[in-house]
């Protein structure tokens, strides 16, 4: 086990840090092939785990470049449906944090577990980002980050592990250097909404959209009430249900609103 790490803030319950080393940016589309955590307990224990999936779709060039995975070194794992309701048990009592966390890595995670049908609430977690500290403070990235705050060179960048261990020391590096920064997880998820609040591929696609009357954010109906596409054009909401990419949540919406619009519960002319 990893020596202790030294944390200006005491922790309730565990903070689990994590990276994501994926096929591609896409969240709906692509998958996570290496996922790195460092976990450290209230009482300052530091656990690390290192856990490697075969995506079931072949790993782009551009993408091995960057992160060094390739096909063959991830040929013989399990896929990440297979370890999926182990690490949410893992994870559920841990509030959250990382480097890109709220944009990149928890909505990659969140898709995941959609696919391989397990839960994992968010709900009183807290979900710490670094990446935005930083860029609120220090507008950077994590290579940059390493040496402003710790005063040396990111070894083995792109590689989750080190990534996720760097993430960590960087959190703890800030909130010594700002004073004003947060002193307990709570108001630092606060402060990070602040920044950026946590989006799903709902709130991505839709304005409202835990509401009755969504509206497009994004495509073709951009600022149409869903309600009026459901009427008006409900062939591109079979698609999007037809769509294999399409996150789980935002079908649910969809669906709701073309049996919302047969039950002739949708809008009037």
């Amino acid at each position: 086990m990893p020596d202790p790490l030294p944390f200006p803030v005491q922790l309730e319950r565990p903070l689990v840090f994590l990276d994501l080393e994926t096929t591609g940016l896409r969240i709906g589309n692509d998958r996570i092939i290496e996922l790195a955590i460092v976990r450290l307990a209230p009482n300052g224990d530091v656990t690390e785990k290192v856990r490697r999936f075969n995506p079931e779709m072949p790993i782009p060039p551009e993408a091995t470049a960057i992160h060094g995975i390739t096909d063959e070194d991830v040929a013989g794992e399990p896929p990440f449906s297979a370890r999926a309701r182990s690490l949410a048990k893992q994870l559920d009592p841990c509030d959250l944090g990382g480097f890109n966390l709220r944009r990149f890595d928890l909505p990659m995670l969140l898709a995941e577990f959609g696919r391989a049908g397990v839960p994992f609430d968010l709900e009183d977690r807290r979900l710490i980002d670094v990446q935005l500290i930083f860029h609120r403070e220090e507008p950077r990235d994590l290579s940059a980050a390493v040496r402003f705050y710790l005063d040396r060179d990111l070894e083995d960048a792109h590689s989750a592990l080190a990534d996720t261990r760097a993430t960590a020391q960087v959190l703890a590096a800030q909130l010594e250097r700002y004073s004003h920064l947060p002193r307990d997880l709570g108001a630092l998820d606060t402060y990070c909404d602040e920044v950026r609040p946590f989006e799903t591929e709902a709130d991505r696609w839709f304005r409202d959209s835990g509401g009755e009357k969504p509206i497009f954010r994004r495509g073709k109906h951009r600022d149409r009430p869903l309600a009026l596409v459901a009427r008006d054009e409900p062939d591109y909401l079979h698609w999007m249900l037809k769509a294999e990419d399409m996150d789980a949540k935002v079908k649910e919406v969809v669906r709701r609103a073309l049996e919302k619009q047969r039950e002739g519960g949708g809008v009037s002319s």
